[in-house]
């Protein structure tokens, strides 16, 4: 997998916190005491809270690198059916947001991207995490599928790491043969210093190489930030 290189952000203002959380212990118990001591303090306030139930957490930024080859791009066309999880231009200097909500009936969270054009509406996704299954986290889409994660951390980054791609029909759960899967997906982490951090999307098949790589920067948005 190539490797992703971040660049951190020193003129960029922080964004003023406050405001109720709840602390959520499921991040760290997935990755251990080790794994979360290795994280940096921002990165452990952001995966250590749980939004309140009627609250959303939400982050904004903008997307400053996306490739994508050809297969990638067949891929996420046809990912349009299950809730189009890729991006699906290469657009960038655009527009983007992550809103975070609290899945009670799930026991996960909601997570709801989207991503400005330069050409029409933006692009918006729909996916829920939560924690359950072989590896303690599941990311599910549309119409079944859903992604086995794992949790790594490296050089003060967190990972979400596909370990297996599986269908799930009310108490059925078949796993994917790895010939029927996209590759391997990892999501990451990283923090970038004052307020800021790196949203980062590789997807790299076995076969074919790099499909899809994209990088986003957001900050943390609260009512009441100055515009």
């Amino acid at each position: 997998m190539a490797a992703i290189v971040v660049r951190t952000i020193p003129l960029l203002p922080s964004v003023p916190r406050g405001g109720a959380t709840i602390i959520d212990p499921r991040f760290r118990q997935l990755l251990g005491e080790a794994g979360w001591a290795a994280l940096p303090p921002a990165v452990r306030a952001r995966f250590g809270r749980k939004a309140l139930a009627t609250q959303t957490i939400s982050y904004v930024g903008e997307v400053v690198e996306c490739r994508m080859s050809l297969l990638g791009r067949m891929l996420a066309n046809l990912c349009r059916l299950v809730g189009s999880p890729l991006p699906l231009t290469t657009d960038t200097g655009v527009a983007a947001a992550v809103c975070v909500t609290e899945d009670a009936a799930g026991k996960g969270q909601f997570w709801t991207r989207q991503y400005g054009r330069h050409a029409g509406f933006p692009q918006v996704i729909h996916s829920s995490k939560r924690f359950a299954g072989p590896t303690g986290l599941e990311e599910y889409l549309r119409m079944g599928f859903g992604i086995a994660l794992k949790l790594r951390v490296e050089a003060e980054a967190l990972y979400f790491e596909s370990d297996h791609y599986f269908w799930r029909a009310g108490p059925l759960r078949l796993r994917l043969p790895r010939w029927l899967t996209p590759g391997h997906l990892s999501v990451g982490h990283v923090d970038c210093d004052h307020g800021w951090f790196a949203f980062t999307l590789a997807l790299d098949h076995p076969w074919f190489g790099a499909l899809v790589h994209q990088c986003c920067l957001f900050t943390e948005y609260r009512p009441g930030d100055a515009p």
